[in-house]
This record gives C-alpha cells, sequence and structure tokens, in this order.
C-alpha cells in the first residue's frame, strides 16, 4: 500500500455531469476579485461572458418587472465585473493554474473510502488501495460528502427540497434572433421560477427551469437524469408560458433532483481539528441565489489565507479560524437563498405584492451589497 506525506491532502468530487458541461454559474462580484488575485483573471477573461444587465420577467407573460444593469456599472460600484461562466471552463482554468504549482499533486479517479484520524496527521484511503497520509484533510467532495461525517457526527444524508432543476445549454446563434439574449433573464411564476445567461465567452445560452416536481434522489447516481423538455411540461403546464419559446429551442434537456442540508449552525460543522469542509460537503444550498460555487471559491482563498498564515505546525489552529471566519456568511446565504425560493415560487396576494414592489424598485431590490461586497 501507497502512505505519500503531503501538508494537506483535498479530496474533492467532479461529477459525470460536471465533466460533460452541464452546469453553470454566474460568479459575483465577490468571487471575480477572490479568483483575480489567484492571478487567473486573464484566463478567466477568456471563457467567461460579461452580461450588461439582470432582467426579471414575469413567467406567465414575459413582461418585464425589474432590471439591475450590470456591466460597467456593477464594476465601478464594487470593484469587478459580474461574469458568467460554464462550471467546466472554471475547473479548467483552476486545475491549469494547480498543475503549474510544483508542490501540488493530482491524483485523479481515486474514491475516497476513509478518512482516520491519528495522533498528529489524517490518513485518507481510497480505492486501489491508495493511502495518503498528511497534517490535514480538507473534504471537498460535494453534497454527498464522505469527508462530512468526520466533523459532523450527527449527520443526516442531504434532503430532497420537492424540486427539480431542469437544464439546457444551447448555442446562441442558432436560436432565432429574438432569444439570443445577452443579459441574465430571471422569470417568476407560480412553484416555478427560470433563469438564463450566456456563458463560454457568451457564444453559448444556458436555461435553468426549477419546478416543484416529485423526483427525488437517495444516492449520488440518482440526481441527475436524462430528460426531455416533454416532462418538464408536463410538471410546469402553463404557468411559463412567458419561457415557452425557449424551452421549446432547447436541443436537450437534464433534470437534476435538488438536495440539501439545513444552513450551518456554528463554526463546528466546517472545521474539527485537523479535518475541514468546503463548499458544498459543508454548507450546500438551494440554487435560487446562485451561490454554490461562488461560496466554495470564498472558502478556498480564506482557508488558503489561514492555512498560510499559522503554518502547518498549527492546521487544527488555521482550520478552526478559517471555520469562524467563514460559517456565518455562509449560513447567511444558504438561508437567503431558501427565502428566495418563497418569493421566487409565490403566487396569489403575495406574488401581486412581490410583482408591484419590482416595477417600484427596480434595482434598489434586486442588488445585494453585503453579498457583492464580500
Amino acid at each position: 500500500m501507497t502512505r505519500p506525506r503531503c501538508c494537506l491532502t483535498v479530496c474533492s468530487a467532479i461529477s459525470k455531469s460536471e465533466a460533460i458541461c452541464l452546469f453553470r454559474r454566474p460568479l459575483i462580484t465577490c468571487v471575480t476579485r477572490r479568483l483575480h488575485s489567484l492571478g487567473l483573471e486573464d484566463a478567466l477573461a477568456g471563457v467567461a461572458a460579461r452580461p450588461e444587465a439582470l432582467v426579471i420577467r414575469s413567467a406567465a407573460d414575459d413582461a418585464v418587472l425589474a432590471r439591475m444593469p450590470l456591466g460597467d456599472s456593477i464594476l465601478r460600484k464594487y470593484g469587478a465585473p459580474y461574469l458568467c461562466v460554464h462550471r467546466v471552463e472554471l475547473h479548467g482554468v483552476v486545475l491549469a493554474a494547480a498543475r503549474a504549482l510544483p508542490r501540488v499533486a493530482l491524483t485523479p479517479d481515486a474514491r475516497i473510502s476513509q478518512v482516520v484520524t491519528l495522533d498528529k496527521s489524517v490518513s485518507v484511503e481510497a480505492s486501489g488501495a491508495r493511502e495518503w497520509e498528511g497534517d490535514g484533510v480538507v473534504g471537498a467532495d460535494g453534497l454527498w460528502s464522505i469527508v462530512r461525517e468526520r466533523v459532523v457526527a450527527s449527520t443526516l444524508p442531504p434532503r430532497s427540497t420537492g424540486h427539480t432543476a431542469w437544464r439546457a445549454l444551447v448555442r446562441r446563434d442558432t436560436l432565432p434572433a429574438s432569444l439570443r439574449s445577452a443579459d441574465v433573464q430571471v422569470w417568476l411564476g407560480e412553484q416555478l421560477h427560470a433563469v438564463d445567461y450566456p456563458v463560454r465567452a457568451g457564444d453559448w445560452l444556458s436555461l435553468v427551469v426549477i419546478a416543484e416536481s416529485e423526483m427525488t434522489a437517495t444516492d449520488p447516481s440518482e440526481w441527475d437524469q436524462d430528460s426531455s423538455a416533454a416532462a418538464l411540461i408536463h410538471v410546469i403546464g402553463n404557468r411559463c408560458d412567458g419561457v415557452r419559446p425557449l424551452i421549446d429551442a432547447m436541443p436537450a434537456w437534464r433534470a437534476w433532483t435538488v438536495n440539501s442540508h439545513p444552513p450551518l449552525a456554528g463554526a463546528d460543522e466546517m472545521a474539527n481539528e485537523r479535518i475541514a469542509l468546503l463548499g458544498d460537503a459543508a454548507h450546500p444550498m438551494v440554487p435560487h441565489l446562485a451561490q454554490g460555487a461562488a461560496m466554495a471559491i470564498e472558502d478556498a482563498v480564506a482557508l488558503a489565507d489561514c492555512v498560510r498564515d499559522g503554518g502547518t505546525a498549527s492546521i487544527p489552529d488555521a482550520f478552526a479560524r478559517y471555520a469562524a471566519a467563514r460559517w456565518q456568511r455562509n449560513a447567511r446565504v444558504q438561508a437567503q437563498a431558501k427565502r428566495d425560493e418563497d418569493i421566487f415560487h409565490s403566487s396569489g396576494t403575495m406574488r401581486r405584492a412581490r410583482d408591484a414592489a419590482l416595477r417600484v424598485l427596480g434595482a434598489r431590490l434586486l442588488d445585494v451589497p453585503w453579498l457583492y461586497k464580500g
């Protein structure tokens, strides 16, 4: 059995669906600043799209409810651009940077089976009788984390939120001119909402429709499935007619069961001695605020800063400082994302009040300084 010694072992997970390019995310300004601080500004600019506005519409009839400028406006206000990037291309940018670092060793296709805390180190066991021992372990292995149970002993499996996200991707130049938006657009409807945004330097358009659905998943192999426009329309009916032309234009669909954990309750849910959690392994969140990847990136930079400042001799202290610095912000984003679900999917009087507020307050209601500033 091989047992290489290292400072930190990072356990991460990339699902098959991410590898075949079916997941996209906006990068809010505070996250863009962190990526720029890592020297990735030029590489990121080469793959990201830079939308000019965030536009909120009615899912029923496509009427515009509110608009917030992005582009140069948000750059001046927050010191960094609002970008949309395909997750696989973001992976590529970060992977290339990691490969260029002499002290980083990458071991793909190693399925982690066990994490064991030793006296002054941590051992990670994986498939193929491979084992690593290090001063600490960072579990960045996603919603279905193997490492999480070593930090949160009483953790339960992820639970379905009762929602399904249908996702599709298309080249913008294959769409009718009326559908080739370069903005971020959000359609709000009863028990559903939809979002589209440009990716791959603006050449492609991503569309996601999130609706209440009975589809559930109890293990990582079930939450991502092939689907179709017919399956989506069967669930949403005529409640999303304003988005129907774009839905019909998509060449293929996948359906993702939305699962989550409750918001963090304390720093001890992000780190325990020589084991720390990062991203969805620590704080999975519903996608309504589009901040899952963003919070993981913020985590990573904060963790690196704490380890660098403290040195490997005090990994438990560094991990404790990291968790203390990050848990409240992550919990706030988790909670806000859940509140947005209720607002986005509202009906009746609440929906009418929401739409009226959006029409009157517009960009003031859409701007989120506490999130964008970081």
